[in-house]
């Protein structure tokens, strides 16, 4: 199915699953989307021009957002409310050279498959998908499969692949058990990722997810770093599923608290997975840094990161290429640790905002069995900030 010629957001609804199983339907454009800081809430330190991650350069991004169908939940048929996402480091033309990366587990009440070989090698050697949790082998396989058949296998004579794939838990609006997410859906994604802005809220992968009890899914910030003469970007893309509405904070306030209307949990359930990219000359350990940062700027959102919760982050730097040559000596540049600190302070930021903007720029959703999930009503959020002198 598709949801637009790149990153736009459609809304699919086939008259029948037979033809959403089988066609393109016809699809709707979403309106402007409203970010957070278009309602005056404040933050902290200096975006990119897009406020994204696609302000480091190469970075791409691309969605296939699946939504069909009402009523009762029938598995295999629907309702259907899924996606995924794709961010490739340096685009498509250039997925045989390899990034830094580090990866981070918070609380390990999830997946990120690869994450074992990043861990061990310090390389990202391919795209980043973001899915629902029963979708993770599809779009796992789906990737091996489109890398067979855009380029060459790698210098050992084999195509050799071990893709990271994350995930959160769509259930309660999506029908997770009826696996709709298909191979073309993984394909599209990657064909469509662009450089330029980035649909947020309830497209890709996020399309089904909840935070903080309102709708959540895809966000993204950026900030920029000067150290010396050069300026780096750090940018962040979330899929934001956690959180009690109790929970929320906004810009140092607790909104949540003071919009309690249609929160049911009493328990914390949910994940987030947060990926972060920085065009910064940083070495594999420095990613990981940067990645356990991450936990920061969520916090600052108000999650404890529950037990059952899947809290996992990865960081890359698009620095370096050709690092990942099979032989030979290379030569690296680095930052020192000591500099560091500045790319610290631009991640908790930009993930602090990223998840804010996956609750702004959204809309409510009405999925299986009649399930309802509200959006963060704008002009309720900036009366609670008015009132604690929080609006700008």
């Amino acid at each position: 199915m598709m949801d637009g010629l790149r990153n736009p957001k459609f809304v699919i609804r086939p008259c029948s699953f037979v033809i959403f199983l089988l066609l393109f339907a016809a699809a709707t454009v979403r309106a402007e989307p409203i970010r957070a800081r278009a309602l005056g809430v404040p933050f902290e330190g200096q975006p990119g021009p897009l406020n994204a991650i696609t302000d480091v350069p190469s970075v791409t991004v691309g969605h296939t957002t699946l939504i069909a169908g009402d009523g009762p939940l029938i598995v295999g048929q629907g309702p259907v409310r899924t996606g995924v996402t794709a961010i490739l480091p340096r685009g498509r033309d250039a997925l045989d050279d390899p990034v830094f990366a580090g990866v981070f587990a918070l609380n390990g009440n999830g997946e990120m498959t690869g994450a074992a070989w990043v861990e061990e090698s310090g390389f990202l050697e391919g795209p980043v998908l973001l899915t629902n949790t029963h979708s993770v082998g599809v779009v796992r396989d789906a990737v091996i499969a489109w890398r067979v058949a855009h380029g060459p296998p790698d210098q050992s004579g084999y195509y050799w692949s071990l893709p990271v794939v994350a995930e959160t838990w769509d259930g309660w609006l999506n029908d997770a058990n009826g696996f709709h997410v298909k191979p073309e859906h993984v394909f599209q994604a990657i064909d469509r990722a662009a450089a330029g802005p980035v649909a947020e809220g309830s497209v890709g992968g996020g399309t089904g997810m909840v935070c903080y009890e309102f709708k959540g899914g895809i966000g993204t910030a950026s900030r920029r770093v000067g150290r010396g003469d050069a300026t780096y970007t750090v940018g962040v893309l979330v899929q934001a599923n956690m959180g009690l509405r109790g929970q929320l904070v906004v810009a140092g306030v607790s909104v949540g608290k003071e919009i309690p209307e249609g929160a049911r949990r009493r328990e914390e359930s949910g994940s987030i997975i947060i990926v972060i990219a920085t065009d910064a000359p940083l070495l594999p350990h420095q990613c990981k840094r940067l990645a356990r940062r991450a936990a920061l700027g969520f916090a600052r959102t108000g999650s404890v990161s529950g037990n059952g919760s899947g809290d996992l982050f990865i960081a890359f730097s698009t620095a370096n290429s050709g690092a990942g040559a099979a032989s030979g000596a290379r030569s690296l540049q680095m930052l020192p640790n000591e500099e560091l600190s500045p790319f610290f302070n631009a991640t908790v930021q930009a993930v602090e905002e990223a998840i804010v903007n996956a609750l702004v720029d959204n809309e409510p959703m009405t999925g299986r069995d009649g399930h309802r999930v509200e959006a963060l009503p704008h002009e309720r959020l900036r009366e609670v900030l008015r009132q604690y002198h929080r609006l700008e």
